[in-house]
């Protein structure tokens, strides 16, 4: 069988699900290399051919919006409302016109990481569909609004597309997903990079005691007022370009020649919020993590259990991490012994299960 067709709806919501959803696809185009591929993301097209080795045609858009941010950690849940009852004011007719955009598209299967919108259109024409991710909209949905007198009609649409798929692919972590009777747990999905450390050492010309930290939050605007921070000896830190730091020891990252996998792989820690991409990889790479917890987002308890076990990792607190007051966290994580490093072995999973979704 040749020229299968497979369409992949990857969410915009940060950089998570298409960290989830790249090695996925790797593997899979491996297995079948007569496989051609569509993507529809709101990310750009950089960022997704830097992670996503095949060739693909890229659909700029997005079917979901996750939830209105007002910064990395911080929900707009009014926003946020707002925008699912405009979602599901006209819910059939969105179906509809998603039911046409696939039927004009033919693939042969969609993949969905992880709106609902292309699951519901797929399950209007009889198109074979899967979903893939450690959360899904309707768990958080119900937990922000579930006692909202207008919710339970949306959170009962949105529940239904998910369910209409042949499988949910439950990554590890991720939350429970109780009410989808068909999701299915597979391992971690994460990246492995190649350690290049030297490389990077030589290349932000490092004291042979300084130790190299990523500050990032994966895909959302958090600038933090590091020009402020005392001098911490022992330290360079990278950070993203758009802080235009004038400190001596920062280095953006998108001045590095290197591929995220392979930064997650050289640095010494990361410091993050929790999220999927960030925390499996770093675990699956052996890099230490200090996190700031999220403001009430349900997703982060399974991510920290589960990091807590496979990782070094220090929580952080906000007002900490605004100050730049890092000594005290940083040198606990090092203290910590490294525990043996989770095999990210979803990827062939999840590859498995498609394959048998492709006729």
């Amino acid at each position: 069988m040749t020229g299968r067709h497979l369409f992949v709806d990857i969410s915009a919501h940060g950089f998570g699900h298409l960290a989830q959803v790249a090695p996925v696809l790797d593997a899979l185009v491996e297995r079948r290399p007569d496989l051609r591929l569509t993507l529809r993301s709101g990310l750009p097209i950089e960022r997704l051919r830097s992670r996503l080795k095949p060739r693909f045609t890229h659909l700029a858009g997005s079917s979901d919006f996750g939830y209105v941010m007002h910064d990395a950690v911080n929900i707009d849940l009014p926003a946020t409302a707002a925008a699912y009852r405009r979602q599901h004011a006209d819910w059939s007719d969105r179906v509809e016109h998603e039911a046409a955009f696939l039927r004009a598209l033919r693939p042969d299967l969609v993949l969905s990481d992880v709106a609902y919108l292309p699951l519901a259109g797929a399950a209007r024409l009889g198109l074979p569909a899967v979903a893939m991710c450690s959360l899904n909209w309707a768990e958080l949905f119900a937990h922000f609004y579930g006692q909202e007198c207008w919710a339970p009609t949306i959170h009962q649409q949105i529940l239904a597309a998910y369910r209409s798929a042949s499988y949910f692919l439950r990554l590890t972590p991720a939350m429970p997903m109780a009410d989808l009777p068909n999701r299915r747990s597979i391992a971690p999905v994460a990246t492995l990079g190649e350690d290049r450390r030297q490389w990077l050492r030589r290349q932000l010309r490092c004291a042979d005691d300084e130790r190299v930290v990523w500050i990032g939050f994966g895909g959302f605007d958090r600038p933090l007022p590091i020009d402020h921070w005392r001098p911490q000896p022992g330290c360079r830190w990278l950070i993203p370009q758009a802080w235009a730091s004038s400190r001596a020891d920062t280095t953006a990252i998108e001045t590095l020649e290197l591929s995220i996998a392979d930064l997650m792989a050289s640095v010494d820690a990361v410091i993050t919020k929790p999220g999927y991409g960030t925390f499996s990889e770093a675990a699956c790479n052996g890099t230490a993590v200090i996190y700031q917890r999220r403001p009430d987002w349900p997703e982060q308890d399974c991510l920290i259990d589960w990091l807590q076990g496979n990782a070094r990792c220090q929580e952080i607190k906000p007002t900490d991490l605004l100050a730049g007051e890092l000594t005290a966290a940083l040198a606990a994580v090092w203290r910590q012994p490294l525990p043996p490093r989770p095999r990210p072995s979803g990827a062939a999973e999840a590859t498995e299960i498609l394959l048998t979704c492709l006729p």
